[in-house]
């Protein structure tokens, strides 16, 4: 199953929920990243 959750605040892209697990991280102020811009050193734009 495959859910639309939100876009990533980084780069913009479709972050989804794949058979319950989510495609990305929430920070502390509830922002949606994907995985790809979570992993980029802090300072880095998306």
């Amino acid at each position: 199953m495959k859910e639309l959750v939100g876009m990533c605040t980084g780069c913009g892209r479709e972050v989804y929920c794949l058979n319950g697990f989510l495609n990305g991280v929430v920070d502390e102020e509830k922002r949606l990243w994907c995985t790809a811009c979570e992993e980029k050193p802090k300072g880095q734009d998306g």
